[in-house]
């Protein structure tokens, strides 16, 4: 992993205890894409009680203290851990996601982002096509992600709590389509929430500053 995403990682502990990192913008930041009323909800319900989940059910193990990421590589696939498994993912990829969006988002990507996504799909609207078509493809709760494959860029989607991190991939760049992440914006317009947020809200520097 490179710097930007060990420090970004490093901000959910503090000593043996995982934390809720602070959001990047202000609750109203994302208006009127998102509301500071689901942020509420998202942010301060939602990923807190994966925090909280996260801090009882390590305590006293080995995993207390640990980075998110060495939690959900030594966890995942392992039904006797899928409790731990599924709080770490989840408050990693919340942290992702919150990162992957900006107020000042949308427009082009930098250079060198834009030249590995002209490569892979052929231009950066295709590439947004496809990333909406993953986001709102994915049955039930789960993730569309830009991610990074070697040296090729790819789109990939993963259910409940699943990530890149488990596949061998690099994350860029992340869109939550569990349904409490637009439900009280967009009811169950969910192609709505996608586009816009790909129009008006997506961070490409902060993907630009993932790539290996």
């Amino acid at each position: 992993m490179s710097n930007n995403l060990d420090n970004f990682s490093k901000a959910a502990l503090a000593g043996d205890t995982y934390v809720l990192a602070p959001l990047p913008y202000a609750d109203n930041a994302l208006e009127p894409v998102i509301s500071a009323h689901t942020l509420s909800f998202h942010y301060g319900k939602h990923h807190k009680t994966y925090v909280d989940n996260l801090n009882k059910l390590v305590a006293g193990t080995p995993y207390a203290g640990q980075s998110l990421e060495q939690i959900i590589t030594a966890t995942a696939g392992q039904a006797d851990k899928a409790g731990i498994f599924n709080n770490a993912a989840q408050i990693w990829n919340h942290m992702f996601y919150w990162h992957s969006l900006s107020p000042q988002g949308g427009g082009e990507p930098p250079a060198a982002l834009k030249q590995k996504i002209e490569a892979a799909f052929g231009d950066v609207e295709t590439c947004k096509r496809e990333f909406a078509n993953a986001a709102v493809t994915q049955f039930g709760s789960g993730w569309a992600w830009l991610a990074q494959d070697g040296d090729k860029l790819t789109i990939v989607k993963t259910g409940n709590a699943d990530s890149p991190l488990t596949h061998n991939l690099r994350p860029l760049l992340t869109i939550d389509v569990w349904e409490h992440a637009y439900y009280l914006d967009f009811q169950n317009r969910r192609p709505d929430y996608v586009n816009t947020v790909l129009d008006k809200l997506i961070n490409w520097e902060f993907a630009a500053a993932n790539l290996g």
